[in-house]
């Protein structure tokens, strides 16, 4: 029995929910070509466990969908999946009903080097965007990718403890806010999360495609503490904001984010499920 495509659960809007056309992104990307191999059964694939082969796949499939071009990642920084990155923006744009155009702002909490959420949303949706992001070095990379529409706009938060503080200004307003927290608690708790993933693929070799800086893997309190954080202090921008969201990564925390919902007040909360075959995630949203 032939296996069933573990895309077929992404967005129905999603552009990636057929088998990648390997032939069609190295046109797209040519550096992606020394990364293609064919298997015994003559399908054609990449090695998902070579950060190299992974980051080429990436830029072929934005070059591909969107046109961009020139995307570029630092050596050692976590490399996102294009098609669960874009599933979440479609959710957002269910939940912003399908608006469009750049008067629809978005404001992307921790947009790492990558900016791949404004650089998806802008181009699906016409999105304008502000990317915040602490780590001056993945600013700069940002900077460049975000250099690839004119539509996104990014500012250094200064203060790490802080998610909104210090980013949005008077008199701004966005439809929604969007992040995906780090989710461990601690360096070490970061590096046994990467042994395991290691044991699962029964691989030996270290250079494996789970990279990420300590900004992007870990923060005090891990995923529970930082949504804690940011639920607390979007109450003092209610009325800038139509919708706070975040990627909750493990289902057990959203009980544990109940409590916190309530004494901000959130007057409606709603739960984004998504899944890719096997791996099953969700976004939170909420709104005053």
């Amino acid at each position: 029995m032939k296996k069933a495509d573990t895309k077929d659960q992404l967005h129905p809007r999603s552009r990636f929910r057929s088998r990648y056309d390997f032939a069609r992104l190295v046109a797209a990307h040519p550096a992606l070509a020394g990364f293609v191999k064919t298997n015994a059964h003559g399908d054609a694939g990449i090695d998902y466990a070579d950060p190299r082969a992974v980051k080429a796949l990436n830029a072929a499939l934005l070059a591909d969908a969107y046109g961009l071009r020139g995307w570029e990642l630092p050596a050692g920084h976590l490399c996102p999946p294009i098609p669960g990155r874009s599933d979440y923006i479609h959710h957002l744009a269910d939940l912003l009903e399908l608006r469009r155009g750049g008067e629809v702002r978005v404001l992307d909490i921790g947009t790492g080097a990558s900016a791949i959420y404004p650089l998806i949303g802008a181009c699906e949706y016409g999105w304008s965007f502000v990317g915040a992001e602490v780590d001056s070095s993945s600013l700069r990379w940002a900077q460049k990718n975000a250099a690839l529409t004119g539509q996104i706009e990014l500012r250094r938060q200064n203060n790490a403890a802080n998610c909104f503080r210090g980013i949005i200004r008077p008199g701004e307003h966005f439809a929604a806010t969007m992040c995906n927290p780090p989710f461990h608690a601690s360096a070490a708790e970061a590096a046994a999360g990467t042994r395991r993933k290691q044991q699962n693929l029964d691989l030996k070799t270290q250079a494996l495609n789970f990279g990420g800086t300590a900004g992007e893997l870990w923060c005090e309190g891990g995923e529970l503490g930082f949504i804690r954080r940011m639920i607390a202090e979007s109450r003092e921008f209610a009325a800038q904001v139509g919708w706070f969201t975040t990627l909750v990564s493990k289902s057990e925390h959203l009980s544990r984010l109940e409590k916190p919902l309530r004494q901000a007040q959130a007057a409606e909360v709603r739960i984004l499920e998504m899944a890719q075959g096997q791996k099953k995630s969700r976004a939170l949203a909420w709104r005053f």
